[in-house]
């Protein structure tokens, strides 16, 4: 999954609809990007609506870089005759942060186990093909916390290191969120610790 300890593979945005075929059952595939497991109820709403005449709506998904989780959904399919060749297919392509789900629509008839896995494994690859997949960066996130009259060092020190600002809040008492690359974390750390009286969290 990981290229190295500080890069992974995901899905940049949405992929195309894809339509695989055996025997009068009609697959069609789609790959999201995905960071919390709550957004796939809101996906599986949208494509439910689209493909009213479907009889299933399987998929796999898995989150994390380090630590990784991850589920495959048969729906009403045969145990492991579809979520898992799904997820199978994220393997091999090395992809994280990502769902794939395919919505069958029954043709008539049955295809047997070894037809579905064939057909939901296709489905998956034929989608995760037509996906960008892009290089993602392994971030670390520290709340900084300061007085307001620090504000100008600290925001040079920002610039100066092209450090990520997640959120900001400035007022007598100032608190900031950026995000480091891990690669990069203890060099930065070390200069923002040289910052008297900036308070640095790992979070």
């Amino acid at each position: 999954m990981c290229l190295s300890e500080d890069t992974y593979n995901t899905i940049a945005a949405p992929s195309p609809e894809v339509l695989f075929k055996d025997r009068k059952s009609k697959f069609y595939g789609y790959a999201f990007p995905l960071v919390h497991e709550d957004e796939i109820k809101s996906i599986l709403g949208i494509l439910r609506k689209k493909h009213p005449s479907a009889n299933h709506f399987c998929y796999a998904w898995q989150i994390g870089i380090d630590t990784v989780s991850y589920r495959a959904n048969d729906d009403g399919e045969p145990k492991n005759s579809a979520g898992m060749p799904i997820y199978r297919q994220l393997q091999s392509f090395g992809v994280t942060n990502a769902l794939v789900m395919v919505a069958r629509v029954f043709g008539g008839t049955k295809l047997g186990v070894g037809g579905l896995i064939n057909a939901y494994r296709n489905t998956a690859q034929l989608t995760l093909e037509k996906s960008i997949i892009t290089k993602g960066t392994v971030e670390i996130k520290f709340v900084l916390e300061f007085d307001y009259d620090l504000i100008n060092e600290v925001m040079r020190m920002v610039k100066r290191l092209q450090l990520n600002i997640i959120s900001q809040e400035m007022q007598s008492s100032c608190t900031m969120i950026i995000a480091i690359a891990r690669k990069k974390s203890a060099a930065v750390l070390k200069e923002m610790k040289a910052i008297h009286r900036l308070k640095i969290t790992p979070i």
